[in-house]
């Protein structure tokens, strides 16, 4: 683990090197600096406002278009971002354009860079464990996607022990192969994971440090190219990691950061023809991507995510707990937020509803339990609930109004944590159903129940759904597990008691299943499956069979 050059005939000298980097750091922070970073969190405000810069062929560059963003939390014009426009993409094309389609290493082409990238993880993981650099990412996370501080801070920890699981020899593991004897001596196929050399990461705004890392790294790790876009509301956290990552030994050449709008990143898709993009957001914009790039994209696209309460009602107070984090936590604005709630009639019948409002009612502007929507305006979620209480049955069980004595502009929302209870029955009609199972990226679920006999017409309705991202199954019962397990599909469900939607850790699979596009993310198999293909190569060296003759055509 002390490796910290990736050079083979420099290794006795590496233990040396790495304690001199750490130390480096301990000397600075006796000053009280972080050297990479060109931004100081509590600073950033309409009087200083901060710059996100673009990185291209090893470069930092500004543009000459200006994106100003508005800070969510009171509309003060605090950061600048420098977008590049379509008049601006060449330099971006041509970096793409000079990575061949065998990557930047493979097991045959520079191994050594595996050993570069185990480095880099250590020295990335020591960085984010020290409690001033992680403080820093914590709240640069909350000015730009405002959640708590817990939330914030649960991002960093998860990017750290990512880092920390993929140090030392565990990058060359990724790339680990095998062989299978042939038919005759000298004959040997062996199977490898080949990177696919020029690639595209495009993430959304809701995880400004974990998905963006996690997916570039695994790009990385496999010998690729990148070319990584964040939603500039947020792009200002990668920036910073961008930099702390050179900090920590990435070559400058290897990823290029840009930032611009969806109209201009399509066209460098289209011409710099990456042969592998990673897509993270709407279903809309990625199936729209799906057609123009010919399928060459895997997707972790949109999620109405689910749970079902099974017949065995225990520990109330834990599954509302859970229930409120699930759907409220980071105003409701997860891929895995828990947006549909069907409770067995047991559940029914206990106090539930009760204590999941009162849990709901906890959240507060003031400490970021509840705050800002960053793609819903209030008046849409709003008008979103008034054509769900249209409904014959249905009705508010809490929330349903705007947040009060508040700063946050009017092009985001602002609402207390909403909860619409729609009868089972009217959710599978034909003309509600599109409705109800609408994703709200925001403090929003819907809540129904159901009786013994109308499991069935839950599983119809899971059955469905077009997205099927994550979900749980909260029940011991083990026949209702296997149930309603092996007639659902997620790709990331939990299951039993303790079951959840949200907060998945570093430590297992998270992603959609169902479709053939569907991405992963943080573990070996998500990163072998995503950004790298198989290549087998077929050795045949003889010896030749004595007196061997040319045989007749066939």
């Amino acid at each position: 683990m002390n490796r910290f050059l990736y050079c083979g005939v420099m290794r006795a000298k590496a233990p040396q090197k790495g304690l001199s980097f750490f130390n480096s750091f301990n000397l600075s922070r006796s000053v009280h600096s972080i050297p990479f970073a060109t931004v100081d969190v509590e600073e950033i405000s309409g009087s200083q406002p901060a710059e996100v810069h673009n990185l291209v062929q090893g470069k930092w560059k500004t543009s000459s278009n200006w994106n100003t963003l508005l800070d969510p939390l009171n509309g003060e014009p605090f950061i600048k971002v420098a977008e590049v426009d379509e008049t601006g993409i060449q330099p971006f094309v041509e970096s793409l354009s000079k990575c061949p389609k065998h990557g930047l290493h493979n097991p045959f082409k520079a191994p050594e860079r595996y050993l570069l990238f185990g480095d880099i993880s250590v020295k990335a993981a020591h960085m984010l464990s020290i409690p001033k650099v992680s403080d820093f990412f914590t709240r640069l996370i909350q000015r730009v996607a405002p959640k708590s501080y817990k939330q914030a801070l649960g991002e960093v920890y998860v990017t750290q022990k990512f880092f920390e699981n993929f140090s030392g020899d565990q990058v060359r593991f990724l790339a680990r192969s095998f062989a299978v004897p042939g038919d005759h001596l000298g004959q040997q196929s062996h199977g490898f994971r080949w990177p696919y050399g020029p690639v595209a990461i495009i993430t959304p705004f809701n995880f400004p440090l974990e998905i963006p890392v996690l997916q570039l790294m695994g790009a990385l790790y496999m010998g690729n190219k990148p070319i990584l876009k964040v939603d500039s509301k947020v792009s200002i956290v990668m920036e910073q990691m961008m930099r702390l990552l050179h900090y920590c030994g990435l070559p400058v050449e290897d990823v290029d950061f840009i930032n611009s709008d969806g109209k201009t990143m399509n066209k460098i898709l289209l011409e710099g023809n990456p042969r592998m993009t990673l897509f993270t957001g709407s279903s809309r914009v990625a199936d729209k991507l799906a057609v123009d790039l010919k399928g060459r994209i895997k997707l972790e696209d949109a999620g109405f995510d689910w749970k079902v309460l099974g017949p065995d009602v225990q520990e109330e107070d834990y599954v509302a707990w859970v229930c409120d984090q699930d759907a409220y936590a980071c105003s409701g604005q997860k891929c895995s937020a828990q947006s549909i709630l069907f409770m067995h009639e047991n559940w029914s019948r206990t106090s539930l509803i009760s204590k999941i409002k009162n849990l709901a009612e906890r959240r507060k502007l003031e400490d970021l339990t509840v705050g800002p929507v960053l793609t819903f305006t209030t008046e849409a979620m709003l008008e979103h609930m008034n054509k769900l209480l249209q409904i014959p049955g249905s009705k508010l069980l809490f929330g349903g109004e705007p947040l009060k004595n508040h700063s946050i502009p009017s092009i985001y929302g602002a609402i207390k944590p909403t909860a619409v209870y729609v009868p089972l029955e009217e959710i599978m009609k034909e003309n509600t159903y599109e409705l109800v199972t609408r994703e709200i990226f925001g403090p929003f679920q819907i809540i129904t129940d159901y009786k013994k006999e109308q499991l069935p017409m839950v599983l119809d309705a899971l059955e469905r759904m077009h997205a099927h991202l994550t979900a749980a199954v909260v029940s011991n019962d083990p026949l209702f597990l296997q149930e309603v397990i092996g007639k659902t599909v997620n790709g990331t469900t939990y299951a039993g008691l303790r079951a959840r939607t949200t907060g998945a850790p570093q430590n297992h699979w998270f992603g959609p299943a169902g479709d053939p596009r569907g991405a992963g993310i943080g573990t070996p198999e998500a990163i072998k499956l995503v950004w790298s293909c198989h290549r087998e190569i077929i050795y045949d060296i003889g010896p030749m069979p004595r007196n061997w003759e040319i045989p007749p055509s066939t």
